[in-house]
């Protein structure tokens, strides 16, 4: 005797209604915690939005913020779908912006249309070379990719504070950070832009490198569904054993991928330190690496849904700077409780109402019996 399986759920449901369903969770239980604290929560969700897109300078800090988070949920999602948990993308931004910086303060007099190729494919080279460490350590000596790009997360950083203290500071000053960087070597911001052609945009942040967060969006897609090594990579990661089977190597593929996540990762360097720092600094990943495994998560590892995921938490970096700011109550702290409550409902908990979510959209199985 069998019965027949139900039909599969519409994929916009696993897509679209259950992350607005987590995220309309995580806002809910936002909402009493400033309610415990004496404040009111829709004022405070009011000041959120409009700081996140209240006007001109509030949206291009958002989509700065953003452009961080495609690139660092990009570099996670591409490991994801190879079967990999690389949480070491603070590590390989940082490496990442130590090959950006190498090339715009050595290189930084030729012209832009050298020098800003050149950074891309510097930063892309670091980073990857960072990540493929851990990646060989994962695939020839069994070491576990989570344990070993923790650790390098630390090492990038100790390499880091060494060279700009001792090597990479500027003359003649206390503060661990490079000289400036040559008007060449820099990346202009949309309001220079839109100076040079008349218009008048408020200044903000926001520079090119936004728009090539969104050309990795788009490559990621094409690499990922439309060419051979993408193929491998998603076979690899939902069945290695049938891989090998196929003639793919699983070695070969785990390299490939932490590869393309380390230099994806290294373009946060791109959007900081030649679109708005002009200078090596210290810190300047800025946790973007970790909050990147919460867009991927949210984003379900797709190039759209990354970039709406990104998006989302530029708002919430963005919006939580001037609601801490307009309500003093409502602590920097308590915003990052905000957020770490997105990031609870919509991945650690993201299965949570799946199944009442799916009860109001599947058919009733039906069942016969077969002799």
């Amino acid at each position: 005797m069998s019965a027949a399986s139900p039909t599969a759920l519409p994929r916009w449901v696993d897509v679209v209604a259950l992350p607005a369903v987590n995220l309309l969770a995580a806002f809910l239980l936002s909402g009493l915690v400033v309610v415990a604290i004496g404040e009111d929560p829709f004022q405070a969700m009011g000041l959120l939005v409009t700081g996140a897109f209240g006007n001109a300078e509030s949206i291009g800090y958002t989509l700065y913020y953003a452009t961080n988070f495609i690139f660092t949920g990009l570099a996670v999602a591409i490991a994801f779908h190879a079967g990999l948990f690389n949480i070491g993308g603070e590590g390989q931004a940082y490496i990442g912006g130590l090959g950006v910086g190498l090339v715009c303060l050595w290189l930084g007099d030729l012209p832009a249309v050298l020098v800003v190729p050149l950074a891309i494919l510097t930063g892309a080279a670091f980073g990857a070379a960072w990540a493929a460490v851990p990646a060989y350590l994962q695939a020839y000596r069994g070491s576990h990719i989570v344990i070993t790009t923790i650790m390098f997360n630390f090492i990038a950083a100790s390499v880091m504070t060494y060279l700009m203290v001792n090597v990479l500071i500027r003359p003649s000053q206390q503060s661990p950070e490079s000289r400036e960087f040559a008007t060449a070597a820099t990346l202009p911001r949309l309001h220079e832009i839109a100076d040079a052609v008349g218009l008048e945009i408020t200044a903000s942040p926001l520079n090119l490198a936004f728009l090539w967060a969104l050309i990795c969006a788009a490559l990621f897609h094409v690499f990922l569904w439309r060419t051979r090594w993408g193929y491998e990579i998603r076979a690899v990661g939902a069945n290695e054993t049938a891989a090998i089977y196929a003639g793919i190597s699983p070695a070969r593929i785990i390299i490939l991928a932490m590869a393309i996540s380390g230099a994806l990762a290294g373009f946060v360097a791109l959007n900081e330190l030649m679109g708005v720092h002009h200078r090596i600094i210290l810190n300047f990943t800025g946790g973007y690496g970790f909050v990147g495994i919460a867009v991927a998560l949210i984003g379900r590892n797709r190039p759209l849904g990354i970039c709406l995921a990104a998006l989302l938490f530029g708002a919430l970096y963005q919006g939580g700077s001037e609601l801490s700011f307009d309500m003093p109550n409502v602590t920097r702290e308590l915003v990052v409780v905000i957020q770490g409550l997105v990031i609870l409902f919509c991945g650690a908990l993201e299965n949570l109402f799946r199944g009442r979510i799916a009860a109001y959209f599947q058919r009733p199985a039906t069942a016969g019996a077969v002799s």
